[in-house]
């Protein structure tokens, strides 16, 4: 999900901050087949949350001491303002966070560089939020072409509904592929340098960049400021050897290259979710494996209900909760199955085991830290390999001092691992490098889960809201509304 630059401020910057026990969540119902009645819960508003409709009321733009001068589109920042520095920013990393980072920073008159070792636009764009939905978009259509009797009701008749797979994912990959290049055009028109390689400090205001085995690529250059914008990667347990083919991650399942009989899932959040909701679309049973004891941990209580009715039950999906998969053997595509060895989370005794056609690995993500020579600034990561920052995105050294000039966004710093979020991050890192402090609300970034029906939630959830107010001694409020009373969910 990118947000553009008027929505990223609203979003992020120019909102007053939400109240902290405030969240609202909802489950939309216009793609379930067949419709059944799905509630809204909205827990904790004390008052309505405003949203400012131009950027002038931003409170940052009161702070501002003389108004700025915007670079015209396409033009380049030809020196740093600072001339002991060759930039003004060096950003490590151009996912959407560093995109966005840069992007701000221009705006701001600053001269700016990114690093990138492999691919501008990183996770989201190229292995994760473009692809997926693409994918999402595609199986949706058929799941709603073969809901016969939906359709039948509408008056419509179709017969037999097929897709070519290879189509299907060479339309998520051209769509990955486009947005990529347009996020490097638009860099390159506001004269932002990109530097190939992998990047590492050589000290606070220095970068050492190239590719390995490459004396033709890279460099140093110096900077005033710089953040880390690193991202992350599948993170994949202990016992669990990745091959690729029948034993894969998100990033292997989104190319598609193969639709397995039976699917096991390890993992029901976020991806897993999108994901069981592309490969059911298109003719795979789907097995969940869980370590919690219930399917979608950390979804407000509610929303696992009515998301559990409408995504899980009905579908071919059935699920293990309470277990890990402490073993797995990949096979071969129509050969040799994959042999999954389930444990008891309390017990620690293995309890069952699958044989599935494939195996995917959906458990979450991994800080992209390693190699930054992080020693050069006298800070580390912690011990799941975050970089330690405050709140205005400042990283700290090893003693929890400021290490000066220099930032983190995004995954990287485990805040919140959303591509929006490491926008806005980015955003606020150069609002507080150029004299104007800020502190990004992070119960004011929303998530999403573009399953049919989709999920979408903001803020706390109503146990968390439900026990703030508890240790802080104020009134809650609930308030819930059905879909129902819109027509067009009727649809």
């Amino acid at each position: 999900m990118i947000l553009n630059r008027v929505q990223q401020r609203i979003a992020g910057l120019s909102s007053p901050p939400v109240p902290a026990a405030a969240s609202s969540a909802y489950v939309s119902q216009r793609h379930a087949a067949p419709r059944p009645t799905a509630s809204l819960p909205v827990v904790g508003f004390t008052a309505p949350a405003r949203l400012h409709s131009s950027l002038t009321c931003s409170p940052l733009r009161k702070q501002a001491q003389a108004p700025r001068r915007y670079q015209p589109r396409g033009a380049v920042v030809t020196q740093a303002a600072d001339q002991k520095y060759d930039y003004d920013l060096v950003i490590i990393g151009c996912g959407v966070g560093g995109h966005g980072a840069a992007l701000h920073a221009v705006e701001q008159g600053m001269k700016v560089a990114v690093i990138e070792g492999h691919d501008i636009g990183g996770t989201c764009v190229n292995r994760g939020c473009v692809p997926s939905k693409a994918l999402l978009a595609a199986a949706g259509r058929v799941r709603e072409f073969k809901n016969q009797q939906h359709l039948k009701s509408m008056g419509i008749q179709v017969g037999s509904v097929s897709f070519d797979r290879e189509g299907v994912a060479q339309h998520a990959a051209q769509l990955a592929a486009g947005i990529a290049g347009n996020l490097q055009r638009s860099l390159e028109a506001l004269g932002v340098d990109i530097l190939i390689g992998s990047a590492k400090f050589v000290g606070t205001n220095k970068v050492k960049y190239g590719i390995t085995g490459r004396v033709d690529v890279g460099g140093e250059v110096t900077a005033k400021n710089i953040i880390v914008a690193t991202g992350s990667v599948p993170f994949v347990p202990p016992g669990i050897p990745i091959d690729g083919k029948t034993v894969f991650t998100s990033d292997h399942a989104l190319k598609l290259e193969w639709l397995p009989q039976w699917l096991a899932i390890i993992g029901s959040g976020y991806i897993g979710l999108e994901l069981s909701d592309v490969y059911t679309a298109l003719g795979t049973e789907v097995t969940f494996i869980e370590a919690v004891d219930n399917l979608m941990p950390g979804f407000d209580k509610e929303i696992q209900r009515v998301a559990q009715r409408l995504l899980i039950q009905g579908r071919p999906i059935d699920y293990h909760t309470g277990v890990i998969a402490t073993k797995v053997t990949p096979g071969v595509p129509g050969v040799k199955p994959v042999v999954i060895e389930l444990t008891d989370m309390k017990t620690k005794k293995v309890v069952d085991s699958l044989e599935v056609d494939a195996c995917m690995v959906a458990t979450g993500r991994s800080p992209y830290t390693n190699g930054l020579n992080l020693s050069a600034i006298n800070a580390e990561t912690d011990r799941r390999g975050f970089i330690p920052v405050n709140e205005k995105m400042e990283v700290l050294d090893k003693d929890g001092k400021v290490v000066p000039s220099v930032y983190c966004i995004g995954d990287a710093n485990g805040k919140y691992m959303l591509a929006h979020a490491a926008s806005a991050q980015g955003i606020s890192a150069v609002e507080n490098m150029n004299g104007r402090p800020h502190v990004l609300n992070h119960l004011s970034v929303p998530a999403a889960c573009f399953t049919h029906p989709e999920i979408s939630f903001v803020g706390l959830t109503q146990d968390a809201a439900e026990e703030q107010a508890k240790e802080k001694n104020f009134p809650l409020g609930i308030s819930k509304t059905s879909f129902k009373a819109n027509s067009k969910v009727r649809e």
